[in-house]
């Protein structure tokens, strides 16, 4: 006989641990730490762009190459197309189904892994090789001050148990830069570092505090990097960018900027993500936006193709949504 004392008929009770192991096939058990892997959504990626992670004793998942986020019933109705109600049946069939095979489910105890963190920030003068690296883009020093982005010597990074440090480290390359809102860090890019290109300090509207409200148009781009770049051809519009493209801009923001400026709209990066975030701005805000053609962003289409070829595609795209 069948033992049904561990069978759930409730499915938002079924552990978040056993949802994420099962569906995403994860080879280790969860108990607090996190874990990065290929995306579900977008199987050919090279670089894993999704975690799995622990939010307020829950497991959570956020995939950054499709925008994809949220708890283990979203994942269930994002990983087959189903709606709240479908998805909480499924987990709780396929869970019962588990437990009739298995005899039962130990749920770990989540224990959330301490974090590193930032902790020192060190800025130096500007070198050669500085200037080499944001010139490709066609970015000066003008526009990296107005930006208050900075060259970092060093930044440490810390973690924590207890408010105890039980581990630093020390962090010391070229090419490291820091963006800064007034004194603080925001935001660490390391360029020559693939895995952790960006280390986000604090959420920041990028751009924001450099707004002047003196040109008709606003335009949303992908990055900082891109906003900078966008702002160095001399079109009338001012620029902002939000933490990522996953991160939507505050309603309350986007109504005071409506209010001060003839049209705003998105430039977005052209991939999975960034069209996301096209489609979500037309559909929360009724704000227009588009997508390069010819390259993934607009600092790389000045790399790739140089100023004059980047100023003509990008013309052509501003001058369709404006």
């Amino acid at each position: 006989m069948i033992s049904t004392k561990n069978l759930i008929s409730d499915g938002s009770k079924i552990p978040s641990t056993w949802v994420f192991e099962f569906y995403l096939d994860l080879p280790e058990r969860l108990n607090g730490q996190n874990v990065q892997i290929k995306s579900v959504f977008h199987p050919t990626e090279k670089t894993p762009s999704m975690w799995v992670f622990v939010d307020k004793e829950q497991y959570k998942f956020k995939d950054f190459s499709t925008g994809k986020g949220g708890n283990k019933i979203d994942l269930i109705k994002e990983l087959f197309n189903l709606d709240y109600s479908k998805a909480v049946f499924k987990i709780t069939q396929d869970y019962n189904k588990f437990i009739v095979e298995k005899g039962e489910y130990s749920k770990s105890t989540i224990e959330p892994e301490p974090k590193y963190q930032v902790d020192i920030v060190k800025t130096r003068n500007w070198q050669n090789y500085d200037k080499k690296f944001w010139l490709q883009f066609n970015i000066g020093e003008d526009m990296l001050d107005k930006y208050n982005v900075k060259a970092l010597e060093y930044y440490t990074m810390v973690k924590k148990k207890d408010d105890l440090v039980i581990n630093e480290i020390k962090i010391r390359q070229p090419n490291i830069y820091g963006y800064f809102s007034k004194s603080e860090v925001y935001k660490i890019y390391q360029p020559r570092n693939k895995k952790f290109k960006f280390i986000k300090v604090k959420p920041q509207l990028q751009g924001l505090d450099q707004l002047e409200y003196n040109q008709p148009y606003l335009v949303i781009c992908s990055s900082l990097k891109d906003a900078m770049c966008l702002k160095q051809f001399g079109y009338n519009v001012e620029v902002i960018a939000p933490d990522s493209e996953n991160t939507i801009i505050k309603p309350y923001i986007i109504q005071n900027l409506k209010k001060k400026y003839k049209k705003v709209v998105t430039l977005f990066d052209n991939d999975a993500a960034g069209h996301a975030a096209v489609d979500k701005y037309l559909l929360h805000y009724k704000i227009k936006g588009t997508w390069l053609d010819s390259s993934k962003d607009i600092a790389d289409l000045v790399k790739e193709k140089g100023f004059d070829a980047a100023h003509k595609e990008i013309k052509v795209k501003l001058k369709s949504i404006l």
